[in-house]
Parts: structure tokens; C-alpha cells; sequence
């Protein structure tokens, strides 16, 4: 239990647990490459390095007080060997890798879209529910150099990180579904034009790398724990931290810059 941080945290790299690599790609294109290719490079990697020394300062943290003492081991039991046999390997390895996590992705997804689309299309006192989410959400948004519209994505976005900043997107052009912009250049000015600046973008970017797991993780650590409580510590607590480094950053943006 010692490396269950690191488990949570690794659907960062793994693209099936949605990965926030394309959301992370295109804020650094748009707002800290400057047009060269080469300065978006250094910035992923910089942020590869940053996730990973998050993770293992957390782990050693979570080793050294709450689960200090728990002994962590692993056995692995490997069977007889065996030729190999292919066609009952292709066929594993379909139903395992790809039909059954598929099936997971769409029992959470299907239910996903159809509160998503509610919320924009749904409208109370001439403001539809996402705006009104989005207005609850606005002070710690803000606080944390987001806006309420941001943060009501991420937490929309759970089934994957991909569909973040189309919901974005959707609310801000008003959109009764969600939308995509035709070209990275587009979508920075429509970003720009709504407010967003470099701090609001390296927020959103440290807020991809630490906040709750896509739901087909959440799913995944419930299942193998069978433990309602490590699969909520696994849900508040990259929360909780990315909450307090976007906060702690914003803060020092706004006083320098």
C-alpha cells in the first residue's frame, strides 16, 4: 500500500487511462513554446520530471507517516513454462486488454455525455446548470489561477482528460455539445480571449498532473483493493495536492507578475 500513490499517479503516462499528454502538448504550444517546437519539447519533459518527483515525494511521505509501519511486499508466482500458444494469446490479450477495458470506459462514458449535455442544455433563471456550476466553483477556480469554467471541466472530464478542454471549449462559444476548434491557433486566441494567460495555462498544466484519476482508474483501484476507503484516499489526495500547488503558485504569479 506504500506504492499506492504511485499506482494512481501512473495513468499520467499510460494513454488507456487517459492521459492529460494532449491537453499538456497543446497549452504548451500555445502559451510557453513562442513557436518553437523545440521550447514545447524542454516543457513536456520538464513537466515528465516534475510528475514523477511528485510522485515519489508523496509516496516517501505517505511511507513515512500514514502507512509507516505496513510492510509493502509483491509475489509473483510464475507458472510452468510452456510453448507458447498464439491463438489463445491473441485472444487473451483481446478480451483482457481491449474489450473488457473498453467495456469499463463505456458503462462510465455513456452516463458521462448525458450529464455533460444536461448541464449546458438545462436551463434555470437564464443560466444553464454548468453555468451555475461553474459560478459555485469561480472562488476556488480562481484562487487557484483556474476559473470556475476550468475547474467545473476537470471535474466533468473524469471519464477522461481528453474531453477537458472541449468542455471548455463548449462553454465558452456556447455550444449545446461539446466542441473542438479547428486549428491550434484558433484555439489559443479563443483561450486568450476568455482570459486565459502563461499562470492560468501552468496551472491548468500542474492541475492535469495532480488531481483525482480518470473513472476507469477510480474502477480499477476499487476493484483490485476492494476497499471503498484506498479508492477515495486514491481520489482526494492528488486532489488535494494539486489543489495546494496551483494555489501556492498562483499566489507567487501574482505577486512577481
Amino acid at each position: 500500500m506504500v506504492l499506492l500513490y504511485t499506482y494512481t499517479a501512473e495513468y499520467i503516462f499510460c494513454p488507456g487511462n487517459g492521459c492529460p499528454f494532449p491537453t499538456i502538448i497543446m497549452l504548451a504550444s500555445v502559451f510557453f513554446a513562442g513557436g518553437n517546437p523545440f521550447f514545447a519539447g524542454l516543457f513536456v519533459i520538464a513537466v515528465l520530471i516534475l510528475s514523477v518527483m511528485i510522485t515519489l515525494a508523496v509516496s516517501r511521505m505517505l511511507g513515512a507517516t500514514v502507512l509507516k509501519g505496513i510492510p509493502s511486499s509483491f509475489t509473483l508466482e510464475l507458472p510452468p513454462y510452456r510453448r507458447p500458444q498464439i491463438i489463445k494469446v491473441v485472444i487473451r490479450s483481446v478480451l483482457d486488454r481491449t474489450i473488457f477495458v473498453l467495456g469499463r470506459a463505456i458503462c462510465v462514458s455513456v452516463p458521462a455525455g448525458a450529464l455533460i449535455w444536461l448541464l449546458q442544455n438545462v436551463t434555470i433563471a437564464d443560466i444553464t446548470l454548468l453555468e451555475g456550476l461553474s459560478q459555485i466553483l469561480s472562488p476556488l477556480g480562481g484562487a487557484m489561477g483556474l476559473s470556475g469554467v476550468i475547474l467545473a471541466a476537470f471535474i466533468l472530464g473524469i471519464p477522461a482528460n481528453e474531453i477537458v478542454i472541449p468542455i471548455i471549449l463548449m462553454c465558452y462559444c456556447q455550444s449545446g455539445m461539446l466542441t473542438e476548434a479547428s486549428g491550434l491557433a484558433e484555439m489559443g486566441e479563443l483561450l486568450k480571449e476568455n482570459g486565459w494567460t502563461a499562470l492560468t495555462a501552468l496551472s491548468a498544466v500542474l492541475f492535469s498532473l495532480n488531481h483525482f484519476p480518470c473513472a476507469t482508474t477510480l474502477w480499477t483501484i476499487a476493484k483490485e483493493t476492494k476497499s471503498a476507503k484506498w479508492t477515495a484516499v486514491a481520489f482526494l489526495l492528488p486532489t488535494m495536492i494539486g489543489i495546494l500547488i496551483c494555489t501556492t503558485v498562483n499566489t507567487v504569479g501574482n505577486l512577481f507578475f
